[in-house]
């Protein structure tokens, strides 16, 4: 793999300020290269990067591409654009670490899952809520027939005139923090307020992709889950874990959502992290 020449963090959509994407600098020499959800923001992975830097490990959280704009940047992009961000970004960093570990959230650590399949330079990867399934406990009927309808939708190309908004209780348990995120004043700053058809049809391609290169995949994964997941139900990461060709563990959560980085237990998920990466210096 060639050597990037950028002399800043890679991963930054050129139609934005690189003021939403997190580098902290760390002490032990190993990165960690933090990739936020779909819609979402690297602001949104702040306290886990907190954390992690904490304890040493350099934290980078890139911006993918076509996020951090508005829903009509992102709805023009694929997932292999983010795989893209993904993918410069792993390359930065390994270039100023002597370890390079992967966590993501959602498709955000499917992302990470595929960058340890295309390349060694990975050393461990945790995944957030994995989904390739829309069955949570509040995941609409829209979404689960998504299979379905979503490939009609895109190939009649209405997709790009369609945006689904999320609901109550938008992947947060804690009444409080959901509160916060839904401020104006305190929320997320970067994530878009609704999920393109467009955008939900690259996610249903890139669940393909994933279970297709799962028994090939043989980094060291963790999987931390909420039971209570309202966007994807435990079979998710049980299937992962079933499938994938490498070492792979699963933590569950009995007090969060999807959101579990941000939700009221993401100080167990960031030193589950921390805990699992010391585990394969």
């Amino acid at each position: 793999m060639r050597k990037p020449q950028a002399t800043r963090p890679l991963g930054v959509d050129a139609g934005r300020a690189d003021d939403l994407a997190i580098f902290r600098p760390g002490t032990n020499g190993l990165g960690v290269l933090l990739v936020h959800g779909i819609t979402g923001s690297p602001l949104e992975m702040k306290h886990v990067a907190k954390r992690l830097n904490r304890a040493g490990y350099t934290v980078y959280a890139p911006l993918l591409a076509g996020h951090g704009v508005d829903i009509a940047t992102l709805r023009t992009t694929r997932w292999e654009d983010w795989f893209e961000s993904v993918c410069e970004s792993a390359l930065w960093l390994g270039e100023r670490t002597d370890r390079l570990y992967v966590a993501g959230v959602c498709v955000g650590g499917l992302l990470g899952l595929r960058l340890a399949y295309t390349t060694p330079l990975v050393h461990a990867v945790a995944v957030y809520s994995p989904v390739l399934n829309y069955d949570g406990w509040n995941t609409p009927y829209y979404y689960r027939l998504g299979h379905i309808s979503v490939p009609v939708a895109v190939a009649l190309g209405i997709s790009r005139f369609i945006s689904l908004k999320e609901r109550p209780p938008f992947g947060i348990k804690s009444e409080r923090i959901r509160r916060l995120l839904n401020s104006s004043e305190t929320g997320i700053r970067g994530t878009l307020p609704a999920f393109p058809v467009d955008t939900l049809w690259q996610n249903l391609r890139l669940f393909k992709v994933i279970r297709q290169i799962l028994p090939q995949t043989t980094t060291p994964t963790l999987l931390i889950h909420a039971r209570d997941d309202d966007v994807g139900g435990p079979n998710n990461p049980d299937y992962i874990a079933k499938n994938i060709g490498g070492p792979c563990q699963i933590e569950w959560l009995h007090n969060s959502y999807h959101m579990i980085h941000v939700d009221q237990e993401y100080p167990a998920v960031a030193e589950r992290t921390r805990a699992f990466f010391a585990e394969h210096i």
